[in-house]
């Protein structure tokens, strides 16, 4: 059986155009400068909508898997991040402020004797916590999805994903999952699984760089 090269978009601009709808693409839309109303459905109820709403055509913007997405993002911002465990702190190592990081109950239950947030792992590498991951890496900068925009004062919007790129998001979801409900552990397993990789590192940052927040779009 020949293998189907086509892209995720022109798959759907394809089924676009048998529906009677002109494929328009665009790149990325100011989502702060425009009202945005996502849609619950599949594609075929998109169509069905887009026809009801009087489209004769669709906009069109392609999606690509970004290097970012291997790394974990709780989406506090740098701002965000210092107004609430910024170096304002006075009390001496014996944090009562509330603006110092906050000690663990027990040394024997924690990291360095300190308890981690979430947005403490920001930047942390999801594939050390989901090793199934790293297969995806050669497909950086590949197509991945599609979002779909109905023209119009509410830009009803769907975004349409490739099969492949549904198993990532979910390998994510997992990964992202697991640093939430229990962040100081999901480090120390990251931790071990870093150093049996790599036995001459001693030890990887709890707090990497956090980059800027910049918008993307939404997967």
């Amino acid at each position: 059986m020949a293998k189907n090269n086509k892209s995720i978009t022109d798959i759907v601009c394809d089924y676009l155009k048998k529906q009677k709808l002109s494929p328009i693409p665009v790149q990325t839309l100011n989502e702060e400068a425009e009202t945005t109303r996502y849609f619950g459905g599949d594609l075929k109820e998109f169509i069905a909508a887009a026809k009801t709403l009087g489209a004769k055509g669709i906009f069109v913007e392609t999606l690509y898997l970004e290097e970012d997405e291997f790394f974990y993002d709780s989406g506090m911002d740098d701002d965000e991040y210092l107004a609430l465990y910024g170096n304002d702190c006075c009390c001496d190592g014996e944090c009562k402020c509330g603006k110092g990081k906050k000690k663990a109950k027990d040394d024997d239950s924690d990291v360095d004797g300190v308890y981690f947030e979430p947005e403490d792992l920001d930047g942390l590498d999801l594939t050390l916590l989901k090793p199934e991951m790293a297969k995806y890496l050669d497909r950086i900068g590949e197509a991945c999805g599609v979002r779909l925009t109905v023209p119009g004062v509410d830009h009803l919007e769907v975004e349409i994903f490739a099969d492949w790129y549904d198993k990532f998001a979910e390998l994510v979801d997992e990964a992202s999952e697991a640093i939430e409900v229990d962040p100081t552990d999901t480090l120390r397993q990251a931790q071990a699984i870093f150093d049996e990789a790599d036995k001459s590192v001693k030890k990887i940052a709890a707090h990497p760089p956090k980059k800027s927040n910049k918008a993307k779009a939404k997967k």
